[in-house]
């Protein structure tokens, strides 16, 4: 039998669920403006009109963006990078975090002492490029995957979920006589699936969202991802200073330039809002790792 909710109950529910739609409002509506600005009237939307829908409905914006070849070299350059990175990542995270997660494992606690310095402290950029210089990785896509691939974050999350599982399933895996890596490969590996796709997961959007170690790394157009693609669009799409220009086409630039500026965050962000449903079941149980002790 039900238990009836009192009265506090009934008003502690309502001042819940009110918080909690005030706060889902507070996220969505920034990315709901988003798409209705890319589609209306800059002039309405600097004239505030445009707060719940669009107003002089308009695809300058998103004409420009596609217009332009480039864009879809780019999305093939970002997805080709977002697939290695998310590989290469995860493969290097998960070799060093099981190691440090054995008791067993000689030095261990040194070693990731080693690792959480490397969270507040880095060489810099100009060490950073001459180390990719030196190793010919310049005008390569492994300029872009490779420095950026080890995160001591994702180590230390990784590392968590391992210290979790039961030390029986080792033991009996040792007795079944698996070694370390057969024990890794067919009973860790298919338990960790959380945890991989949260490293898959953070892998991707950070190399996905990146932009500035293409923009130092490469010098060949054909290889820029989406994001340095649509950055010299936007550039490119910039009224001039030239004080001949007729006043009519700058300001007709400047309208598609601000159409742009709104189009260029939904074009980049629809691969991942479309990516993220398939991997919540698992990212959810991922990122809780380590926040209940059963």
């Amino acid at each position: 039998m039900l238990k009836r909710k009192t009265k506090s109950d009934l008003a502690f529910d309502i001042i819940n669920y009110l918080f909690l739609g005030c706060f889902t409002l507070m996220i969505l509506y920034p990315l709901y403006f988003i798409v209705i600005a890319s589609i209306s009237d800059p002039n309405k939307i600097y004239s505030g009109d445009v707060w719940l829908l669009p107003q002089n409905i308009t695809f300058d914006g998103y004409k420009r963006i596609f217009s332009d070849g480039s864009i879809w070299n780019g999305y093939k350059n970002s997805i080709l990078y977002a697939v290695l990175n998310g590989f290469v990542s995860t493969t290097l995270v998960i070799m060093a975090a099981y190691p440090l997660s054995r008791r067993d494992f000689y030095g261990r606690n040194a070693i990731m002492t080693f690792f959480i310095i490397t969270m507040f402290f880095n060489g810099g950029i100009i060490p950073t490029y001459l180390v990719v210089k030196d190793l010919h990785l310049m005008n390569s896509m492994w300029a872009v995957i490779l420095p950026g691939a080890m995160d001591a974050f994702l180590i230390i999350i990784a590392k968590t979920f391992f210290e979790e599982l039961p030390e029986e399933l080792r033991e009996a895996a040792a007795i079944d006589g698996a070694k370390n890596l057969r024990y890794l490969w067919s009973i860790v590996l298919p338990l960790s699936k959380p945890i991989i796709a949260v490293l898959v997961l953070f892998a991707v959007v950070r190399q996905w969202n990146g932009f500035f170690d293409a923009l130092i790394y490469l010098s060949d157009g054909d290889k820029f991802p989406l994001q340095l693609v649509l950055r010299n669009i936007l550039i490119q799409s910039q009224p001039s200073g030239n004080m001949l220009m007729d006043i009519d086409n700058m300001l007709a630039k400047q309208r598609v330039t601000e159409l742009i500026k709104f189009g260029v965050i939904i074009v980049s962000a629809v691969p991942l809002l479309a990516l993220y449903p398939f991997l919540q079941r698992y990212f959810v149980k991922g990122v809780m790792v380590g926040s209940v002790k059963g």
